[in-house]
């Protein structure tokens, strides 16, 4: 079994099992609004296949490039390659790859942001013992209220926890044995359309119940808008956008932004202030 030890960065994980939530957003978001409010922050990928977060990293960094700009930027790093060799009697290559990805960063950044696939992973697993905060990305429908427990539509009673709330609870438990504080799990209510109020209070109601059930934070995410697709393709975030020329902002850009200082005075991150 892995080691959880203790850490001098703060460890932020994007986590949710679904994917289509908007992970890769949130996290890109999150870590480079740290960086540019002056704090170092880590970024890493634990998504070896699609790798959205990590190209969105190197979107931005090829787009600094080209243009001169210098905008704070997360530090991004790979996974590092683990021989065989090098491994314990029964150590999981996985969590090696993990724990040292995690502790050459450690002592020198502030945050340690970690996206994890949308899919259960050994190192989505282990990810999740490591986090300080827990941020979970939720569509605002029943579909994606699955992930967090099981529910019966006709009388909105809660039937039980998901998979995923379990690895949640058993991250805790291992947390606690290792006498570390404990996770700050926070559920954002993500891609908020503009209708569907009656759905939306629905939502909130079963959120707001269940978050007392199996211990997490409601927080709002972001609401559904072009710009996000966008932003990719130069690795920008909302944050970037006077900086890169674009003196008059919409309403929904002014909006977006909002919900981005929102978001991350609802983290209730240490040491961490407001978004400028």
């Amino acid at each position: 079994m892995h080691s959880i030890g203790v850490h001098v960065a703060h460890i932020i994980v994007v986590g949710n099992e679904k994917g289509g939530a908007g992970k890769s957003t949130v996290s890109m978001h999150v870590a480079t609004a740290l960086a540019r409010m002056g704090h170092k922050v880590g970024a890493l990928d634990l998504d070896l296949r699609q790798r959205s977060f990590g190209r969105y990293i190197e979107n931005r960094r090829a787009y600094l490039q080209r243009s001169g700009l210098d905008l704070a930027t997360p530090d991004y790093r790979e996974l590092p390659d683990i021989a065989e060799d090098d491994l314990q009697p029964g150590e999981n290559i996985y969590d090696r790859r993990l724990s040292a990805a995690v502790a050459d960063l450690d002592q020198d950044m502030d945050f340690i942001l970690i996206d994890c696939p949308g899919s259960h992973t050994r190192l989505a697993q282990v990810a999740h013992t490591m986090a300080d905060t827990l941020i979970t990305p939720l569509n605002d429908s029943f579909i994606d209220f699955d992930l967090l427990a099981r529910h019966d539509g006709a009388t909105g009673r809660i039937l039980g926890p998901s998979i995923y709330s379990e690895m949640v609870w058993s991250a805790r438990q291992l947390r606690a044995q290792a006498g570390l504080k404990p996770i700050d799990w926070v559920v954002l209510r993500n891609r908020l359309g503009a209708q569907q109020m009656h759905n939306k209070r629905k939502m909130g109601t079963a959120l707001q119940n269940l978050s007392r059930r199996i211990g997490f934070r409601v927080a709002p995410g972001f609401s559904e808008r072009v710009i996000f697709r966008e932003l990719f393709p130069n690795g920008l975030t909302l944050l970037d956008l006077k900086d890169t020329g674009v003196s008059n902002l919409n309403m929904s850009n002014i909006a977006a932004r909002q919900e981005l200082r929102d978001l991350v005075a609802a983290l209730n991150l240490p040491g961490v202030g407001a978004v400028a």
